[in-house]
């Protein structure tokens, strides 16, 4: 349909002999019974089409023959100008003739025209963020949890009044402003908003903007936080497989789980106590030091309390289940090998940031060393300069992008991609709300070589009561994401009103307007 010429301000020329006297009132009385016929007519169609089991229009038309299309015909035919139609004003006429036509109709013609926010109390904190356009229809993206909202929100005023189906074009735009760990989260959370508007503008799954899809289920690991007492530990775990239906396991195997216990940390009072890699007390503590820096070292002790943590949760799952670990600590390359060759009996699926991911060489050193599959990757941004370094030198085992560091749904797709050519095999970091979780589950749909994804919130009660699914299929079905197949975008909406129950105690409100943001003061070309 063309809604151009409906929405004109010109209204359809009247037939000759009309116009001529200013309306026959005989031929004006016709034409607006035919258009109430018609009109009632849509009416009722509607209101099947709404039940269950309804037609669609097509088939309708070929029922009735009649479409709005037809209706837009004949009344320009019939020299009755619309905004005279039952004395009704154009917009007026205009929205009940069109109800059932999607508000994304003109894709070519969208432009954004606003960026909101609105923080929830998701792992500390996570900023969600919602693109307007002059259409009506919005996107969601997501900043990575923990990150600051201003990270996105200084890039509203270099996207505004842009067509956001020009992902590429927005991205390249965008970019430069993202950067390794959370500073990547305001590049990240555009780009899937921007994937969001662009499915529903063209009224498909992101997925298949990406290319189409490998698999229609997803693979989730249940990330689980350690316990002090590996027995209670490995039930917890065991419920995992037997109650969630998890196929994959994660676990928090860090030095806090022994640290307490005495002999099981060298040069621990170094740091006034090194509790692990969380410890982020002050910049220069423990928990904020590269691993090559800290002189902290393992003892027998201590590996043989990381063993007997393992070997229980073992025990619980059987070997037939891929188990994972977490950080370990902040360690250097010859703790982290004699840490890699403790486990090497339990066959983990991989072992995780044993050393921060920009020190390619120590990485190399530790895969090479190890029979367990080394990985990271989550605070990597971008292929180049990021993850291609690592992938040439063939330095780790398996590459874990967070899709909201890593740059977005198309740049993480391009490491997936790049990886499968180095044989290297992805998995996928996730720590955030549900707006996050399904774009990762669009590009690990679009991805060949995809392992696992993350779901970090399995036992929040509210995490998946975020948004509603606007497909047929529920979120996740017995540890499996399921890839929206017949919904557009993300496949979601916000349920707004447990989002609100939901929000951070500091935000400053629900999507609020956000006018400071709407002016660039900046020259930002990179070159000359």
């Amino acid at each position: 349909m063309n809604l151009e010429a409906v929405t004109s301000n010109q209204h359809p020329v009247l037939p000759a002999a009309a116009s001529a006297k200013a309306g026959n009132k005989q031929q004006q009385n016709q034409n607006l019974s035919m258009m109430k016929s018609i009109i009632k007519e849509i009416q009722q169609q509607n209101s099947l089409m709404e039940r269950p089991g309804a037609t669609t229009e097509k088939e309708s038309v070929k029922k009735t023959g009649t479409s709005r299309r037809d209706f837009l015909k004949k009344g320009a035919l019939g020299g009755i100008a619309l905004g005279g139609l039952m004395h009704m004003s154009v917009e007026d006429t205009i929205a009940q003739t069109t109800s059932k036509v999607s508000r994304a109709s003109s894709p070519s013609d969208l432009k954004i025209t606003d960026m909101r926010v609105a923080v929830v109390g998701n792992v500390g904190r996570t900023a969600i963020i919602r693109i307007d356009t002059n259409q009506g229809i919005y996107g969601l993206g997501e900043v990575r949890d923990g990150a600051d909202e201003r990270y996105a929100l200084m890039l509203k005023s270099r996207i505004l009044g842009l067509n956001p189906c020009n992902v590429e074009m927005i991205f390249r735009i965008i970019r430069q402003f993202g950067y390794h760990g959370r500073q990547g989260g305001g590049v990240c959370a555009v780009e899937m908003a921007l994937w969001d508007l662009c499915g529903k503008a063209y009224g498909v799954p992101a997925w298949q903007l990406l290319g189409g899809r490998y698999r229609d289920k997803i693979r989730l690991y249940a990330d689980t936080p350690g316990a002090n007492d590996p027995v209670a530990f490995a039930q917890t775990m065991k419920r995992r497989v037997e109650e969630q239906g998890f196929t994959w396991l994660k676990m928090d195997l860090g030095i806090h789980v022994v640290a307490k216990e005495t002999d099981t940390i060298v040069n621990s009072k170094f740091w006034d106590g090194a509790a692990g890699q969380y410890d982020l007390r002050d910049y220069m503590g423990y928990g904020n030091t590269l691993h090559p820096f800290t002189q902290v070292q393992i003892t027998e002790k201590g590996l043989e309390g990381l063993a007997e943590y393992v070997e229980q949760v073992r025990n619980a799952v059987g070997y037939e289940m891929p188990l994972c670990a977490d950080h370990f600590g902040h360690f250097d390359i010859n703790n982290s090998i004699r840490f890699g060759r403790a486990m090497e009996k339990y066959r983990l699926a991989w072992l995780e940031d044993m050393v921060p991911w920009f020190y390619t060489d120590q990485w190399k050193t530790v895969s090479d060393a190890l029979e367990t599959p080394t990985c990271t990757g989550e605070d990597i941004y971008l292929l180049k300069n990021g993850f291609k370094p690592l992938l040439d030198a063939r330095a780790v085992d398996i590459i874990q992008p967070d899709l909201a560091t890593s740059g977005g749904l198309l740049e993480t797709k391009r490491i997936g991609d790049y990886a499968e050519e180095c044989g290297v095999a992805m998995a996928m970091h996730m720590a955030g709300t549900p707006v996050t979780f399904m774009a990762n589950v669009h590009c690990a749909a679009a991805t060949q070589n995809f392992l696992a994804l993350e779901h970090h919130s399995v036992d929040s009660p509210w995490w998946g009561n975020l948004v509603k699914m606007t497909g047929s299929q529920p979120m996740v079905t017995n540890g499996f994401a399921n890839v929206p197949l017949d919904s557009p975008g993300l496949g979601i909406e916000l349920n707004e009103e447990e989002v609100k129950k939901h929000l951070h105690p500091r935000a400053k409100g629900y999507f609020e307007p956000t006018p400071e943001w709407d002016d660039k003061r900046s020259h930002d070309r990179l070159w000359s």
